[in-house]
């Protein structure tokens, strides 16, 4: 017999979850520059979006 997955069943597994967490990631991410902009520091940034530094860093490196 197959069992039907329901929405609340798809969003428990893991590949879900992680596809969720790399979203929110790349979210913060594309947001870096225009915080640069705005003139906050990158330990600022890393502090509101709760990043590493080092991860703000890499972003910013370009600018």
């Amino acid at each position: 017999m197959e069992r039907t997955f329901s929405l609340s069943d798809l969003k428990q597994t893991r590949v879900y979850q992680e596809g969720i967490q790399e979203g929110r990631l790349e979210a913060k991410l594309e947001v870096i520059p225009r915080l640069v902009s705005l003139g906050l520091t990158v330990e600022q940034i890393a502090q509101a979006l709760d990043l590493d530094i080092a991860q703000v860093r890499k972003t910013t490196s370009g600018y």
